[in-house]
């Protein structure tokens, strides 16, 4: 008789024991009781190896998720983050639900932490539904619900320059003006996000707790995109005070124009993309006391209009005064916030060209100031030559004048940033030495406020 019991030895051959002669009856029940203690020994084995594979895996590898603000937090500051946090694992998601603006946020790079990139809206309620994987394989997912509080004393700002949709000049700045004074500067100004198709180096400066400034530390390149992203809901500008609205303003850079006036030849030359398009003969300022003289430096072109009225009550030279003027002019061009223009002026075409006869003004002719007016952009750099008056950096937008350094100072930040298609990130180093093309001569200077008419 052959009695066999499957087993794990060897290769998964059976084991056997084979009785070969008959002997005492004894031998029998002896042989027949060892073969099957042998077989609920083998069976015994068994089991042990399929309880050690049903426990499971080790608890102490299972991920620990949490997520701040917890579930039920309400009357949140603003101006809080929202912070993820996985341990023993690695977040594989995170969704966050609100009817006000959609939260955007930066996984790191062990991907074992999340948090919201920028302040979330005051007055609003959100949700966050957070799921992460363990080191054994299974994931674990946290809802939180929490509410902010509303802003007491709301931040209104506007952005003054440039306007949605609007193709500018290679030296255009972006401006942007606050209703109220803003005392945590470097806060408004972290939530200020640039992107731009071509890399460009700049950095904002504020001119004083309501004006704030982005110019690039050479002119931006031609035909660039550029986006304005500005994160001010739930920034806390002030105590108590808070903003409520982000703006999204988008740009063009189109033709680079280089327009240079020269007190000394009394010409104006006009460069598009490094070529020559059009030299004008121009009367500048006159000249003899301040006012009358035509700024010297780093002019943007500002605004157009057609026409517009001069007159010299704006700076105290009212009717009676001998010096005053009230005069429609038209074609005209904005270079400065003392009263100076590029502008038609068909009484002073017999000077032109031969002596400077204006209040301060460029004086062209009509023909020329006509298509000077049809050619500019806003924020092309118009660069004035001979004339002892400098151009302050705070008259218009003389923010050429001043020098990279001085620049960079006033930032809240104390920085430049790298801008690029992915967004503003701090500049470490320069980017390059300024080309002998986008090199400007701005130096500081002196300067007043005034209107000089024509």
């Amino acid at each position: 008789m052959r009695v066999g019991i499957w087993g794990a030895k060897g290769r998964g051959r059976p084991v056997a024991a084979v009785r070969r002669r008959p002997g005492p009856a004894g031998d029998g029940r002896r042989r027949t009781t060892a073969l099957l203690m042998g077989a609920a020994a083998v069976v015994a084995v068994g089991s042990a190896a399929c309880d050690d594979a049903q426990r499971g895996p080790n608890p102490r590898d299972a991920v620990h998720l949490s997520v701040t603000p917890q579930d039920g937090t309400a009357l949140l500051r603003p101006d809080s983050a929202i912070d993820v946090r996985a341990r023993n694992g690695t977040i594989e998601n995170v969704t966050v639900t609100t009817k006000g603006t959609p939260v955007e946020g930066v996984l790191n790079g062990d991907r074992d932490r999340w948090r919201s990139r920028w302040t979330l809206d005051p007055g609003t309620d959100y949700t966050v539904v957070a799921t992460a994987l363990g080191r054994d394989g299974r994931t674990r997912t946290v809802v939180s619900h929490f509410g902010t509080a509303k802003a007491g004393r709301t931040l209104g700002a506007a952005v003054v320059a440039p306007d949605n949709g609007e193709t500018v000049g290679v030296g255009m700045p972006i401006v942007l003006r606050f209703e109220r004074e803003v005392a945590d500067r470097a806060a408004v100004e972290r939530a200020l996000e640039l992107r731009s198709s071509r890399p460009v180096e700049g950095a904002w400066h504020w001119l004083d707790d309501q004006s704030v400034v982005f110019r690039t530390r050479t002119y931006w390149p031609s035909y660039t995109d550029v986006r304005l992203l500005a994160h001010l809901s739930g920034v806390r500008a002030a105590n108590g005070v808070y903003g409520t609205r982000n703006f999204d303003v988008a740009f063009r850079i189109g033709d680079r124009h280089d327009i240079r006036a020269d007190e000394d030849t009394y010409r104006m030359t006009v460069h598009n993309n490094g070529r020559l398009v059009r030299t004008m003969p121009i009367s500048m300022g006159r000249g003899g006391i301040e006012k009358y003289t035509t700024t010297n430096g780093v002019h943007l072109t500002m605004e157009k209009g057609n026409p517009v009225i001069m007159d010299s009550s704006t700076v105290g030279c009212g009717p009676g005064c001998p010096d005053y003027y009230r005069q429609t002019v038209y074609y005209a061009v904005r270079i400065s916030n003392s009263g100076e223009y590029v502008h038609s002026a068909p009484w002073s075409v017999g000077s032109q060209g031969r002596e400077n006869v204006s209040h301060g003004c460029i004086n062209a002719s009509p023909k020329d100031a006509r298509w000077f007016y049809h050619f500019v952009y806003r924020g092309d750099p118009v660069t004035v030559t001979g004339s002892s008056r400098e151009l302050k950096p705070d008259n218009g937008w003389g923010y050429w004048q001043m020098k990279w350094d001085d620049w960079v100072k006033g930032s809240a930040l104390k920085r430049s940033v790298w801008v690029g298609p992915h967004g503003s990130t701090p500049a470490k180093t320069s980017v390059q030495a300024p080309s002998q093309a986008d090199r400007t001569s701005a130096p500081g200077g002196g300067g007043t406020r005034a209107s000089n008419g024509d």
